[in-house]
């Protein structure tokens, strides 16, 4: 057999060395920013509870999300330093009797936010065997347990938020449920966590964009709210990312012969279809669908959920591999446009929504000018987190 090379073969077998050479150095650069972001940020926090820039120890949802992050590049990278860093964090806030510093839900302080850094209990525990840490998780539990929840049984927020749903709380806690319902082998704790699911998608998402609103007052009566509808008005970026990593991690914890499992797929399915035609260069704005209104901007932690959220999906098969483009069309848009190394090597994320909420006082009305005048800020923990566990899973 002869083969007869032309100027167009050997053009042609450029261009695909080229391609593959640049896919290879692609997965070895997220190889190395997941451990340059974590180094980063354990010499920003040289302790984790000082995390978020905490003054005092805080079990707070962002330590949450970075410390989950450590021990995913504990178990990538087989350095211990990266789980150790966890387990002085753990050992620091959880007392022996299993009481958490800092942190009382009996006496109004019922707060979907502070369980969060509860997931890292797991991974403390099977390590340690402490007794400890398992009275913390069973601490954590009943806090849900006892819960306020709206006629539907969906959980509220916060105590102090009466009757709503947020987004953000179905990362809070659903997966820690899902965990320790497959732990202790609770499986109508795991129904009752799908059913959180189930009852979000069916009042806070928008059959015309296919995105969901930030939050659902059940009664109607907030200020923020629509009156006919109790939704609010805006589709913010980071909300939706908390709500896919949600329904990702929660998928880990369903059994394939459950019966609700292919309406959580559903709903990832129904994401990854969505995401893109809302992505410019890789990223998504503040308030997702309005990208060309004065003063909204490509968020950092959005993106950076995202990325993750679609990543992992992908990997699990929890959605088809045709959607892999997206988060990585989203790393590229991040390391373009909102990494920056400084002269000392430090990797910094830049243009992350430092808080949003709605209510409270002074009172947050959910309006596009609410949301786009958040304070902005370099390093928040609920993009660094994320970005963290999204270069892993690209890696992977």
């Amino acid at each position: 057999m002869i083969v007869r090379i032309n100027k167009y073969t050997i053009v042609a077998l450029v261009l695909m060395l080229l391609g593959l050479f640049s896919g290879i150095g692609n997965i070895v650069a997220q190889d190395k920013m997941y451990v340059r972001m974590a180094d980063s940020e354990m010499k920003r926090f040289p302790e984790a509870w000082q995390i978020d820039w905490a003054k005092r120890p805080a079990f707070g949802y962002c330590q949450g999300v970075v410390t989950l992050a450590m021990l995913k590049v504990w178990k990538q990278t087989k350095n211990e330093k990266y789980y150790k860093y966890v387990e002085e964090y753990a050992d620091k806030m959880v007392k022996e009797d299993g009481t958490i510093l800092n942190y009382d839900y009996v006496n109004g302080r019922r707060n979907i936010d502070m369980i969060n850094a509860g997931k890292i209990l797991f991974d403390v525990y099977e390590q340690t065997g402490n007794p400890k840490y398992k009275k913390a998780m069973d601490l954590l539990y009943k806090a849900m347990m006892d819960h306020p929840r709206n006629s539907l049984g969906g959980f509220w927020h916060k105590e102090v938020y009466p009757w709503q749903m947020w987004l953000d709380g179905l990362y809070m806690a659903s997966p820690y449920l899902a965990q320790y319902s497959q732990v202790n082998n609770k499986p109508e704790l795991l129904n009752d966590v799908i059913m959180q699911f189930l009852i979000v998608e069916k009042f806070m998402r928008d059959p015309v964009t296919g995105l969901y609103f930030h939050a659902w007052d059940e009664k109607k009566v907030q200020k923020w709210c629509d009156p006919v509808t109790g939704l609010s008005h805006h589709f913010w970026g980071r909300s939706i990312g908390w709500w896919y990593m949600a329904l990702v991690d929660v998928l880990d914890f369903v059994p394939e012969n459950h019966p609700l499992r292919d309406n959580l797929l559903a709903i990832a399915d129904g994401l990854a279809r969505t995401l893109p035609k809302f992505q410019h260069n890789g990223l998504w704005y503040q308030v997702v669908n309005m990208e060309d209104r004065k003063g909204n901007y490509q968020e950092a932690t959005a993106s950076a959920m995202f990325m993750y959220a679609v990543a992992k999906a992908v990997n699990k098969g929890y959605i088809d591999s045709k959607y892999h483009k997206i988060a990585t069309e989203a790393y590229d848009g991040i390391m373009n446009n909102l990494v920056r190394i400084g002269d000392d090597g430090m990797v910094n994320i830049t243009q992350c929504c430092m808080v949003a909420g709605l209510g409270g006082n002074p009172y947050r009305d959910g309006s596009f000018e609410y949301y786009v005048n958040e304070p902005i800020r370099d390093n928040d923990p609920k993009a660094t987190g994320p970005f963290i566990m999204g270069c892993i899973e690209l890696n992977k």
